[in-house]
């Protein structure tokens, strides 16, 4: 039987309101509105028992964007303000050495077939988000305030890295070089092939999260499950999530950990050569199960995905198992509880923010849908001690929800430019923002 590409829209809405009545209920300990979501940031989150539905717990916010005048809201001592508006999609920002700011526009590839509930719940889930429209595929640069197109004709493309005059692009099936020249705000030239990365023609997780290592020698890159948990079959998930090692010089690649669903925020810790990332766990196990997490990302290491999580606690949908991998699995570093999405990582090296906030991480919560409370739709932030992070979430930059529960916005991607501001891509706002101390 042959599965036609997602359609949303009427026909969604009438399919998910025929089959809502079907959810199966919660457990008394797994219901969202009685439950205490910090007990799930941290190194030991709180695990209820999984559940499983035909159809999971779900509450999508109404997109209706920022109007005019409204900001998102910033802790006392900052300020926030627009650095673009009208973009498409602004996934991922990227400040260049000369101080302009790379921002990648992108949409999926749109290759996902209808195979089961869930899958046309998310067609509606991405539609009702504005996720389907407007499509570009391309990076635009702010440039003395200014934003033009930088390098167009993209294929959903989203991690983006300089190395020298090297800049590389991560499609979402091949990671592409270009030249670039310090001051350039506009590259023309077709680029050249490193390497392919796993694409279609499924790509459920498509975007790759893209950096490199202090020298320069090696690119990292991000590469998501092509299921939630393995409803396309086990070959489809070859040399999928993962996180990439490339030699820049020959666009060889091997497997630098695996097991982790859809690794995204890759970036080293500021003076170290330890990688981190965030991750965005599997679903319908519950409003509460399993939580999202940052963690550093250990060479070789295994983190579970798909038949355990947080170590070694088993996936019940998963047969056959595999329990001589699962004795391997690691849980990771930081818990930031269930389903916030995080997409976006930057650690602050202390270059203008107040003491409290040095060496800390940021977090891009994209927001929950697979749940009936919301959960993330913030910049959250999280203390450091000695490289590892203490302490529990707290909100940064939040607001992306007005008081109607509606969506103004959605962060995503973060970076750090030349002052240490702190730079937030909102793909449903359309926007870039930048949040400084008060003094600058």
């Amino acid at each position: 039987m042959k599965f036609s590409p997602i359609k949303t829209g009427s026909i969604a809405l009438s399919f998910f309101a025929m089959l809502a009545p079907l959810a199966l209920p919660v457990h008394a300990d797994d219901k969202t509105s009685s439950f205490d979501r910090t007990t799930q940031m941290g190194p030991d989150p709180f695990l209820p028992e999984p559940n499983s539905y035909l159809i999971p717990p779900m509450k999508v916010a109404k997109p209706v964007g920022w109007k005019n005048g409204e900001v998102p809201t910033v802790p006392a001592g900052f300020k926030i303000e627009a650095i673009a508006s009208g973009l498409s999609h602004p996934r991922q920002p990227y400040v260049l050495p000369n101080g302009d700011v790379l921002v990648v526009e992108s949409n999926s590839p749109g290759l996902e077939t209808v195979k089961r509930p869930k899958t046309i719940v998310m067609g509606l889930v991405m539609a009702s988000a504005g996720a389907a429209e407007k499509p570009q595929n391309r990076i635009s640069i702010i440039h003395d305030g200014k934003t033009s197109v930088f390098l167009d004709g993209l294929y959903s493309p989203f991690g983006v890295v300089l190395v020298g005059s090297d800049l590389y692009v991560a499609n979402t099936d091949a990671i592409m070089r270009y030249t670039y020249k310090d001051g350039d705000i506009k590259i023309t030239d077709p680029g050249t092939k490193l390497t392919d990365l796993p694409g279609g023609p499924i790509d459920h997780h498509w975007t790759k999260s893209l950096t490199a290592n202090a020298d320069g020698s090696k690119l990292y890159v991000g590469v998501g499950s092509n299921s939630n948990i393995l409803e396309n079959g086990i070959g489809a998930e070859l040399d999928r999530a993962q996180i990439w090692e490339v030699d820049r010089a020959s666009g060889a690649h091997r497997t630098f950990a695996s097991g982790l669903r859809n690794p995204n925020g890759l970036t080293f810790y500021p003076g170290t050569q330890t990688l981190w990332a965030v991750i965005n766990e599997r679903d319908e196990l519950g409003p509460n199960l399993v939580p999202d997490y940052m963690t550093s990302v250990k060479d070789g290491a295994f983190y579970g995905w798909p038949y355990s999580y947080y170590g070694q606690h088993l996936d019940p949908r998963v047969k056959p198992q595999n329990p001589e991998l699962v004795a391997k699995a690691i849980p990771p570093d930081y818990a930031l509880s269930s389903h916030v999405a995080p997409l976006g990582l930057a650690f602050n090296s202390g270059a203008s923010f107040p003491e409290k906030y040095k060496g800390g991480a940021f977090i891009g919560e994209h927001g929950s849908w697979d749940r009936d409370e919301f959960n993330g739709y913030q910049v959250g932030f999280v203390a450091f001690a000695d490289g590892k992070p203490v302490g529990k979430v707290e909100p940064f930059v939040t607001a992306f929800l007005n008081d109607k529960e509606e969506a103004r916005g959605r962060p995503v991607g973060l970076a750090f430019d030349k002052q240490g501001a702190l730079i937030v891509a909102d793909d449903l706002g359309n926007t870039v923002w930048r949040v400084s101390a008060d003094k600058q």
